[in-house]
């Protein structure tokens, strides 16, 4: 089985996060860089995958040069092999976009199961297994809390807000993860050091017959017109135990029509 794995390089949620002053796109350099978390149980359920059933596991991740950084981290777990799509005409690209260069890398490649994240901690839209799903004309199964292969047939649990579905395909598809379908697996020493030999191939958008204007700020559907800081959080109203202090604080919050 042939599994193709999504990677994205994200802002670490702990760090000061914000946004460029010159073209409201996120300031990736701003923060420290991290994998995307919810991609690590990719890579987890991918790993699982080939460890059943044979095969190979490709890493795909597009972003700037440092994100060869977290592809790194994904072929220290155990990832055979990676293809980072690299362009400085990406920069500001919108989820639609993304799927376009991502769909087009996926392409070139010979692959039964595609698996990514529900989502991104930094754009959260939740939607890239549909776009692909869409783009390389194959079935979606998403939200997956478990992933069981049978031959050409996958069968996953769905989760939803009253429980699971079971839903299943055949291969060729795409695979939208979350987190608790499994626990990532760390890196290990031999892993470190193994990943600096694995194949990574670096591919341009001419390399994937994409016009610069099509992705990238120019191509983008959605744009962000303007941004403000958040306020400095104020500080608390202090009510003092003198026998009132239980109807003062419920008298404050039906103010704030919390109760």
């Amino acid at each position: 089985m042939n599994i193709v794995v999504l990677v994205k390089q994200v802002p670490d949620t702990w760090s000061e996060r914000t946004l460029r002053s010159d073209d409201n796109t996120v300031d990736r350099a701003a923060a420290d860089a991290v994998v995307n978390e919810m991609d690590e149980h990719g890579v987890e359920a991918a790993l699982a995958l080939k460890e059943a059933h044979g095969g190979e596991v490709t890493v795909v991740s597009m972003g700037p040069e440092r994100t060869a950084e977290t592809i790194r981290k994904a072929l220290a777990m155990g990832v055979d092999k990676a293809v980072h799509i690299c362009d400085d005409a990406l920069h500001g690209s919108c989820a639609v976009s993304t799927s376009a260069a991502l769909a087009a890398a996926i392409g070139t490649l010979a692959y039964d199961v595609v698996i990514c994240g529900t989502e991104a901690s930094d754009a959260r839209v939740g939607a890239m297994g549909g776009m692909l799903s869409e783009r390389l004309g194959v079935p979606a199964l998403t939200s997956a809390r478990s992933i069981v292969a049978d031959g050409s047939t996958v069968r996953i649990e769905r989760q939803t807000d009253d429980g699971y579905e079971v839903v299943e395909a055949t291969t060729p598809l795409v695979i939208s993860v979350i987190e608790k379908i499994n626990e990532p697996r760390y890196p290990s020493f031999k892993g470190i050091m193994a990943a600096k030999k694995k194949q990574l191939s670096t591919l341009s958008l001419a390399d994937l017959g994409i016009e610069a204007d099509s992705v990238g700020l120019a191509g983008a559907t959605s744009e962000v017109i303007e941004f403000s800081t958040a306020p400095p959080r104020g500080k608390g109203e202090v009510v003092p135990d003198d026998g009132t202090g239980g109807a003062r604080i419920a008298g404050f919050l039906a103010a704030a029509k919390i109760i």
